[in-house]
């Protein structure tokens, strides 16, 4: 399986995200790989629209959740290991079971805070969505990024180019 990079395209409106999509499917890039995002009264129904991972900052939110929850696990579990109370005995096994809670919470937390932020990757198309263009998020083969950049461009001079992702997410 080869690994994908996630591209950026932004449109200006309906007619130029139709013809994207067509030459992208024809390109034999799977219709899975392909999201649109604009305004919600602007995107018809037939094109594929960006999903709930792509809209929210949920795993940005949760993996930093994950991170800070585990190291506050870490240490609170070192804390209660190191500075024991009289009516308890801990083992170094609480400083793991701190540790998982902590990521478990801490992931939890964020991830639930953060579904109501926008997606800060998309940041910087967000003047372009509100002002009704359509942003084209297209995920490709690393082997094919520069072929599928440049017949886009050339097929819809009209698109504007929006870059690359270095790192495409696990879950979206």
């Amino acid at each position: 399986m080869l690994g994908r990079q996630r591209m950026y395209f932004m449109l200006p409106d309906v007619g130029s995200a139709r013809g994207m999509l067509d030459e992208l499917l024809l390109s034999r890039i799977e219709f899975r790989h392909i999201q649109f995002m604009a305004k919600n009264e602007v995107l018809p129904e037939d094109l594929p629209e960006a999903s709930f991972w792509h809209k929210t900052d949920l795993t940005h939110g949760a993996g930093t959740g994950m991170q800070i929850g585990g190291l506050l696990g870490l240490i609170g579990g070192v804390c209660l290991v190191a500075f024991p109370s009289d009516w308890i005995n801990l083992s170094v096994l609480s400083i793991f079971v701190t540790t998982f809670v902590g990521i478990v919470l801490g992931g939890w937390m964020s991830g639930m805070a953060a579904m109501a932020l926008p997606n800060s990757r998309l940041k910087q198309f967000q003047q372009g969505i509100e002002a009704g263009k359509i942003l084209l998020i297209v995920d490709v083969p690393f082997n094919r990024k520069e072929d599928i950049a440049s017949l886009l461009e050339k097929c819809h001079p009209e698109a504007k180019y929006g870059g690359l992702e270095p790192h495409i997410p696990v879950f979206p």
